[in-house]
């Protein structure tokens, strides 16, 4: 029999974190602990309102499992028993953790991929007026920075682009809408990231409305974040985007996240591995997937006034792993 714990934590942002949906300062999480033979694996969800999902929401899915869990459940069942998202990531995380503690390896090993002894990721500059988000971003390369990910609504494009640009001509940028852009003008806008030499441009229709994203021919890349959940997300994809970002709370955990990153890169998808404003114990189930996408987006830890223990090493725009961090 496995002992299994379910509970929610409150963890505060050091800065008020702000995109087009809203602003946040503090983010809340689920966890999962499940102890067998005195052997413990833990996971962490983090429920997201634009999904439907709510912390009571997602306690309740893990709960209406417990005996099932308690039972021995396999990671295979559980991808039967609950939809994608936060509460089959929180299980399908302490799964992983758990095989991984009773094999004495980690998720390195377990999904025979070779840890790096680090890796660049995105740094988010959260929405403000142009001046303080290019003042930002100045200093986030001043500190080593060289991957900036730019939170943007639907306010004031070219200013905010035009002064980060300015403060970083050197930085590799992507841009997040978030779903807050319109079809109306978008080609436009394409055109302007283009010309300021951003990257990529992530999610910038709502998920219901991205069919206009096939009536242009992208001048950068795009990429599919809230349209991209699962791999039964792909066939609507193919011709609207050329990325998708995976993040363990959308596809219900690594389980299918690693289906999905196979089925993707099969059909020439380019892959981004993104996260939620969590803890590392929800970066490092993430990590396995992290050398095999084009830009990884892992900064959510550091927004956090304090991290979960073991804590991962971050400086400015790079993740930092040795094989004890990278086992948890």
């Amino acid at each position: 029999m496995r002992s299994v714990k379910i509970y929610p934590e409150a963890w505060p942002l050091h800065t008020p974190f702000v995109i087009a949906r809203g602003s946040r300062t503090e983010t809340g999480v689920v966890v999962v602990e499940l102890e067998q033979d005195g052997v413990k694996g833990i996971g962490e969800a983090t429920p997201y309102p634009r999904y439907g999902e709510s912390e009571a929401s997602v306690l309740a899915q893990i709960a209406s499992l417990q005996s099932q869990l308690e039972e021995g459940m396999s990671r295979e069942a559980l991808q039967l028993a609950l939809p994608a998202g936060a509460a089959r990531n929180a299980i399908d995380s302490a799964l992983w953790h758990l095989a991984a503690q009773q094999r004495g390896e980690d998720l390195w090993q377990m999904t025979q991929q070779l840890a790096p002894e680090q890796m660049i990721t995105a740094q988010t500059i959260s929405i403000d007026m142009p001046e303080a988000m290019a003042s930002s971003a100045l200093a986030l390369w001043q500190n080593g920075a060289r991957l900036l990910k730019i939170k943007m609504d639907d306010h004031f494009i070219t200013e905010r682009l035009m002064a980060i640009r300015a403060a970083v001509p050197e930085a590799t940028l992507i841009v997040d809408a978030n779903e807050s852009w319109h079809g109306e003008g978008l080609a436009a806008r394409c055109q302007l990231l283009a010309d300021l030499g951003i990257a990529m441009l992530e999610q910038p229709l709502p998920a219901d409305q991205d069919e206009a994203l096939a009536n242009f021919i992208h001048p950068l890349p795009i990429c599919a974040d809230e349209s991209c959940h699962t791999r039964e997300s792909l066939p609507a994809l193919r011709g609207r985007y050329e990325m998708i970002n995976i993040k363990l709370d959308k596809t219900g955990g690594l389980t299918e996240a690693l289906a999905l990153a196979d089925a993707a890169q099969a059909a020439g998808f380019g892959l981004m591995l993104g996260c939620m404003l969590c803890t590392s114990r929800a970066i490092r189930a993430a990590l396995p997937l992290a050398t095999r996408a084009t830009w990884a987006d892992l900064d959510g830890p550091t927004w956090l006034a304090v991290d979960a223990e073991p804590a991962l090493r971050f400086t400015s725009g790079v993740l930092h792993l040795t094989p004890a961090s990278a086992a948890g």
